[in-house]
């Protein structure tokens, strides 16, 4: 597997997107994860996107982080927010989702932030116990979903 730097705006990027968005609108029986989210919010230094691709280039995962400070959403000064976590259904159970969330920790706290927090949902089973098994704990709610009762919160501090 290769980690590779790509713009939210990448065509696979993109794709990626789309696929998860389908999965969050079966799961949650909505219209998808409707967060306000632009390219510029990942790039370097106040962010980072990173998509997974196979020997073929076949974009297999996804994730990137983006800066936040304390805010009326709930955010705290020096937060990393983790978004569009990914990893398409026929490449699941390879670690790929670790790989890229250990890749995604390391360049937030290069670029200096102190905290990495995360918003998934009760019907993410998989996604919550990738989290708490990463040392995340539950934290206050925050974001666009604070309200939304099948929302939970998580953060993990991101020491040197």
């Amino acid at each position: 597997m290769e980690l590779r730097r790509v713009s939210f705006g990448h065509p696979d990027a993109v794709k990626l997107n789309d696929l998860v968005q389908r999965e969050y609108a079966e799961r949650y029986d909505s219209e998808g994860d409707v967060t306000p989210l632009e390219p510029a919010m990942f790039e370097p230094p106040h962010g980072l996107y990173l998509i997974a691709y196979d020997e073929n280039g076949t974009p297999l995962a996804t994730g990137g982080w983006r800066a936040q400070e304390a805010d009326e959403m709930g955010y705290s000064d020096g937060d990393a927010e983790l978004k569009r976590m990914f990893v398409v259904e026929e490449a699941r159970r390879q670690g790929l989702a670790r790989r890229i969330l250990t890749a995604l920790e390391d360049d937030a706290r290069a670029a200096g932030r102190t905290r990495m927090v995360l918003e998934t949902g009760i019907v993410q089973p998989e996604a919550i116990a990738l989290y708490t098994s990463d040392g995340y704990e539950p934290c206050a709610k925050f974001g666009h979903y604070r309200f939304e009762p099948r929302s939970r919160c998580f953060a993990k501090p991101l020491r040197p």
